[in-house]
């Protein structure tokens, strides 16, 4: 059986939660979307200002093997005005292939459960690509229910470049 161990991000990791992120776009079919280099991610993880956390899963497949980085969630806050409470919203979530099926996607998301209890949080929610199937179910057979009544809207790039200069 795994041993998996979750422990927060150091800035010592840039480097690591870059490749993972980057393997995630790879999964996504997006990888021609990430910008993010180690310097980005240092400074808005890591700077004066963290905009979002990350946890990192170590994963021992057998007592034989090393601990080895097996995945990752990216978070951070928001804020509901209905609950007056802060949200926990988790950005991405990734686990490597070979690292899938040990049970590391749910250790990483049970301890965001646990951080949200602790911190308070009145929500914890993410979103997954429609054709992701295998990870809605996964992700339903832990209590997650759809929202398919929300739509969601983005502005970047030069939108959001226009918006800005009204």
């Amino acid at each position: 059986m795994a041993t998996i161990e979750i422990r927060p991000a150091t800035v010592d990791d840039v480097a690591l939660i870059l490749g993972f992120i980057k393997q995630l776009a790879e999964y996504e079919k997006l990888a021609h979307q990430v910008v993010a280099t180690e310097e980005i991610l240092r400074k808005n993880l890591f700077g004066d200002r963290p905009y979002a956390e990350v946890i990192i899963a170590y994963c021992q497949k057998d007592e034989n093997a090393q601990k080895e980085p097996a995945g990752m969630a990216l978070f951070f806050h928001n804020f509901s005005t209905f609950l007056g409470r802060p949200g926990l919203y988790l950005e991405d979530l990734f686990v490597l292939p070979e690292y899938r099926g040990l049970g590391v996607g749910k250790k990483l998301l049970v301890q965001l459960a646990a951080l949200a209890k602790e911190r308070e949080c009145g929500r914890y929610e993410w979103v997954v690509l429609d054709w992701n199937e295998p990870s809605r179910k996964f992700y339903e057979s832990l209590g997650a229910e759809p929202h398919a009544e929300w739509i969601i809207h983005r502005v970047e790039g030069k939108s959001l470049e226009d918006l800005a200069a009204l």
